[in-house]
């Protein structure tokens, strides 16, 4: 493979805690060097990618998406869903279950393995079903799906609602080495609700969600998972009380984990309503805006962000949820729920930075060294610059600003309720294995022949 050079650009590696201007070599798909490498490389490099006013990091991991393929072909494919990751930075997501069928069973591990191999732009990791068909019953044979190549264990979308079921699990996903990835929500609570349980949904007239639904099963297999020694990783958290319960645990050296997604760190239930433009809200019901769990309040805005800064939260993960028009342009009751969101992650999330929220080494760390140290040892030479590791690397320029127009996302689901905004933040170069899977238009490579 020829010899690439990414040269001058400002590098951030916080599993290396890096913060310097400088070059990175990468041959044959690894990394050769990291820091002042111009004396040498500039001549003997193949391509060389200028990165002067850009950021240079590890790939970013998602721990959480939705790539829909078997079965849901209409709202994505692990082509257009991996291109997509791509465009938004990220060299390695795991992909959730709940396809058609599900992934609970070495045969269905194997095919999403296959076709991502064959025509996948990232990395994709699959995780495997707890039970058969997500039904919350059987145990599927998790061992077979262990070997199969798994790096967890979900039932994403339904959560295990017996309490010994669960118990189960836990003590064979604890034997296997392997994190149990939970989806916190008391249906019985939840039962019918679009949208959080508050002050928005009673002016709607829609059935709210309690923040309570999350929490009670949050707390219960925290309690599980002290019981069991299970590696318990605990998705899209989204309230104060959340929050709080995994701080708590964390002090008791609890094995649990947990990420939270950009929507749930920028909007609010209001949004629900619509766009707000100066002093008017156009009130309609915005099913861009409808996401399980749902949108919360200013506090548990407050809460997760200083869950964030102080190591409660350890991961920062999409949940990109695509979706076709017609599961979304429909009566609220009935749309689905879910936000498509690997093209935009970043440039949201690079408001929090540039308000001072957190600051960038957090946010890198959130989607490069911490989601790599959650998915395990055997992925550990993910989500760093270390010498000798695969070349997965994400350029972006943090001052770049630029319009969010679903119509030309990369995936098939144009649900975001950020269309139309203008985010400052944009990932200009994605590289997977020391190949550039995405370009922005203005990078410029000069290559190097070898007459």
């Amino acid at each position: 493979m020829a010899k690439l050079l990414i040269h001058g650009g400002h590098i951030i590696d916080p599993s290396q805690h890096l913060d310097i201007t400088g070059d990175v070599l990468i041959k044959d798909g690894k990394i050769v060097s990291v820091g002042d490498t111009r004396n040498t490389a500039l001549h003997d490099a193949d391509i060389i990618l200028d990165a002067s006013g850009m950021v240079v990091s590890p790939g970013f991991i998602d721990l959480h998406c939705h790539l829909r393929q078997p079965g849901f072909e209409d709202a994505e494919t692990i082509a257009t869903g991996t291109l997509a990751a791509a465009r938004g930075g990220f060299t390695t997501v795991c992909c959730m279950p709940n396809t058609y069928p599900p992934l609970d069973d070495r045969a269905s591990v194997d095919y999403v393995k296959q076709l991502a191999a064959a025509e996948g732009y990232v990395r994709v990791l699959p995780v495997g079903c707890i039970t058969k068909g997500r039904r919350g019953a059987e145990l599927v044979e998790m061992d077979e799906l262990a070997r199969a190549g798994v790096i967890g264990f979900s039932d994403d979308g339904e959560p295990v609602a017996s309490t010994r079921t669960m118990r189960l699990a836990m003590e064979y996903a604890s034997r296997l080495g392997l994190p149990i990835i939970e989806h916190c929500e008391d249906k019985g609570l939840s039962q019918g609700g679009v949208m959080n349980e508050g002050w928005v949904s009673a002016r709607l007239g829609l059935r709210g969600i309690p923040a309570a639904a999350e929490e009670i099963m949050v707390a219960r297999d925290i309690n599980l998972a002290a019981l069991t020694g299970c590696r318990l990783h605990i998705a899209h958290v989204s309230t104060a009380g959340s929050v709080k319960l995994i701080r708590d645990a964390k002090k008791k050296d609890i094995p649990v984990t947990a990420e939270v997604t950009p929507h749930h760190l920028l909007l609010t239930e209001e949004r629900v309503m619509g766009k707000t433009t100066g002093s008017n809200t156009l009130a309609f019901y915005d099913t861009s805006a409808k996401v399980n769990p749902p949108l919360r309040t200013c506090t548990d805005i407050k809460a997760l962000v200083e869950g964030i800064k102080d190591g409660t939260i350890d991961a920062i993960a999409t949940d990109h949820a695509p979706h076709t028009l017609v599961d979304k342009l429909c009566e609220f009751d009935v749309a689905a729920f879910g936000i498509s969101g690997l093209e935009t992650a970043f440039g949201c999330l690079m408001s929090l930075v540039h308000n001072k929220q957190i600051n960038l080494m957090v946010l890198i760390s959130q989607l490069t060294c911490k989601p790599a140290r959650i998915i395990g040892t055997k992925y550990g030479e993910l989500g760093t610059l270390k010498t000798g590791t695969p070349a997965d690397i994400t350029l972006f320029d943090p001052n770049r600003e630029w319009l969010v127009d679903s119509s030309n996302f990369a995936s098939k689901g144009k649900n975001t309720p950020f269309d139309g905004e203008l985010l400052k933040g944009k990932v200009m170069v994605t590289i997977v294995q020391g190949e550039i899977v995405h370009k922005d238009e203005d990078i410029r490579v000069k290559r190097r022949s070898r007459a």
